[in-house]
């Protein structure tokens, strides 16, 4: 008889990929599927997630940047070229446009005679989580939910093996949230998705909905703390099954989830400490049987320096897929159940959860929690904190704030690229292969199809068919794009930043404040900071703490949040006569963007304006910003908040002096 039942089966092996055109990210899935991934996660460049174009003006700098380009459905055909998509589980990491790129998904499908019923994958679909975090909303709450509902109608009637929707607290703890506040938002966020989408499809429909609905967590290194989060993620997820939905069978109130570790918590200093950060991580979401994800996928050593090569994601792969079938982990139960300690922090977890959870409810939930900014400022409050402890020294980092004498690491150094370069070239060629695609279709076709889009989504109607019409006619992504900014308007969320200034001031700043307020007396007026962010990249996290630290010093701060061009960021220089300018950009689009603010502020005569710049910025490329004119560069290895005040106060002292 054996000790033991036969193995589990282990979870979906993903990497995170996808960059510079189709075709390279296509070889490089076929490349990491024949390393044994088992499923893909597709990573959409920026223009492609807010639905633009590559050749519009907001999409300059970009292109193929953080992921694939995808403007039609002639680039979607490309990025799928030889891959099984009747067998192939995916992942799609896109929210705003997520309806239309499902759309281009089914379409290549629909071509290749594959039943609509036999494709299975997830899209990611969580449009809260972007007016907290990333950045990638474009149409205002409220329509922006009804596009998430329109694909849930949809996949319960043509894709049954689909999961519509992937709430994200991944990206919550990313911008600084505590294991309650990533339970309670995100717990948030799936009542208003199956709230809205109860009234979108039949009562018996609905149980297999609310089987369909996944998560996409994040785990963090404490992962003792993460382990328990998941497992009260799963009781608390079954309680509101039952309770708020009278969901009966157990298998429609399985907490379904993927994971991604915590790219936060990568460094750039002494970055092959990262190894064993990713593999600590990672045994958060599978030691324990009952909250094990059902994919999981791994950053790269070297995240936080850049794009990662495929070296790097074959290191990452190679981590889950040793931990599955070398140890013996999937022979055995869940080995913490009956721990004492494991199940007080669990009950711990969730009583603090369910606090929160009421106080968003009760301010009419999720929706009404973002319009307000509720959400958004509990999240910069607490990532505030979180900043403030490591530098401290309360949150000790290895390399970072302890220990950080080290040798050079061979990993880093020696001949070749470091991390992946994406070629300025590649936004020229994608433009150039718009301009043939919109040449070579048929224009009164793509009319009709636009024209019937724009109608179902001005009546409330289910856009999916019209938006996979869309997609067989050649509509481009930025024209569905504008066509549902028409008819939605466009939304800009509350930064938080605002609501939080000057709530916790600290002591150790007051050197700085005296700088400032000596500054003030010199210039005639307190000196006005500009914290701005150029582009598409609407990770904001590091630029609101910025913000709101040097309000905490004294400074005049202007943070209009994200998503602006260069034009407007010079517009707000000179209206606002700010005496410095910050630029936050973490998408590897920093020189264009940088390069075309400094010639901006030039011809507008402002030259003179000190420019600091911050992201993850390669060495290289730190030199280059430098040649055009910036005074200061810093990167993720630059924690100390306080250092970088003082830097900004020289920068005005030194002008001042001149």
């Amino acid at each position: 008889m054996p000790l033991h039942p036969p193995s589990d089966k282990p979870w979906l092996f993903r990497t995170y990929a996808g960059h510079s055109t189709a075709a390279e990210s296509n070889r490089l899935f076929r490349s990491n599927l024949e390393k044994g991934q088992t499923g893909l996660s597709i990573a959409f460049d920026l223009p492609t997630q807010t639905g633009y174009d590559p050749d519009h003006l907001l999409a300059r700098g970009e292109v193929g940047k953080v992921g694939v380009p995808v403007s039609h459905i002639g680039d979607m055909r490309a990025l799928l070229d030889g891959i099984p998509l009747a067998t192939m589980n995916t992942s799609m990491t896109i929210n705003a446009t997520a309806a239309w790129l499902l759309a281009l998904y089914v379409a290549v499908a629909d071509g290749q005679g594959i039943p609509r019923n036999q494709l299975s994958g997830t899209t990611q679909n969580d449009i809260i989580k972007e007016y907290l975090s990333r950045g990638t909303h474009v149409f205002p709450p409220r329509p922006s939910l009804k596009l998430t509902t329109d694909t849930i109608a949809f996949s319960a009637s043509d894709l049954p093996k689909w999961n519509p929707m992937n709430v994200c607290s991944y990206h919550l703890q990313e911008a600084g949230a505590t294991p309650v506040q990533e339970l309670a938002f995100a717990l948030a966020t799936a009542l208003a998705v199956l709230d809205a989408a109860k009234t979108e499809v039949s009562a018996a429909a609905f149980p297999e909905v609310v089987g369909r609905m996944s998560f996409f967590v994040n785990a963090g290194i404490r992962f003792i703390t993460e382990m328990c989060k998941m497992r009260a993620f799963t009781e608390l997820w079954d309680e509101i099954c039952r309770e708020r939905y009278a969901i009966a069978e157990e298998k429609h109130r399985r907490f379904r989830y993927g994971v991604q570790v915590n790219s936060l918590g990568l460094t750039e200093q002494q970055p092959e400490n990262n190894v064993y950060r990713i593999l600590l991580e990672m045994l958060a979401v599978v030691l324990s049987k009952n909250a094990r994800a059902r994919a999981v996928q791994l950053p790269a050593w070297n995240e936080a320096l850049g794009l990662p090569r495929a070296w790097d994601q074959q290191w990452s792969l190679r981590m889950q897929q040793i931990v599955a079938y070398e140890t013996d982990l999937l022979d055995y139960a869940d080995i913490f159940e009956g721990s004492k300690e494991i199940e007080a922090k669990v009950e711990s977890l969730k009583a603090e959860a369910r606090t929160e959870l009421q106080k968003i409810l009760a301010l009419g939930g999720a929706i009404p929690a973002i319009e307000s900014g509720y959400m958004k400022r509990a999240l910069v409050q607490a990532n505030t904190e979180r900043l403030k402890a490591i530098e401290r020294g309360d949150t000790k980092l290895v390399g970072v704030n302890i220990f950080t004498t080290t040798e050079t690491s061979p990993l880093s150094t020696g001949d070749g690229e470091k991390i992946l370069t994406v070629s300025e070239n590649v936004e020229f060629e994608q433009i150039e292969k718009l301009k043939a695609w919109r040449a070579a279709r048929d224009k009164k076709a793509v009319a009709a199809a636009v024209a019937a889009l724009r109608e179902a989504a001005a009546a409330g109607h289910n856009i999916m068919e019209p938006s996979i019409a869309c997609a067989k006619a050649g509509v481009t992504t930025g024209e569905w794009g504008e066509t549902l900014r028409q008819v939605f308007g466009e939304f800009r969320a509350p930064t938080g930043v605002l609501l939080t200034m000057d709530q916790h001031p600290q002591k150790s700043l007051e050197d700085v404040r005296a700088r400032v307020r000596k500054l003030a007396l010199e210039l005639g007026m307190t000196p006005k900071f500009l914290m701005a962010k150029p582009g598409l990249d609407g990770h904001s996290n590091g630029a609101e703490q910025i913000a709101v630290r040097a309000a905490d010093c004294g400074l005049d701060v202007t943070y209009d949040g994200i998503r602006l061009t260069p034009e407007q960021i010079v517009m707000t220089a000179r209206e606002k006569k700010v005496t410095l300018i910050g630029l936050s950009v973490l998408s590897g689009s920093h020189v264009p963007l940088v390069r075309e603010v400094m010639n901006r502020l030039r011809q507008a005569g402002l030259a003179h304006i000190p420019v600091v710049v911050g992201g993850i910025i390669p060495s290289e490329d730190t030199l280059v910003l430098k040649q055009l004119g910036v005074s200061r560069v810093y990167t993720p290895k630059d924690f100390d908040l306080n250092i970088i005040m003082n830097d900004l106060v020289d920068l005005l002292e030194a002008r001042v002096s001149h």
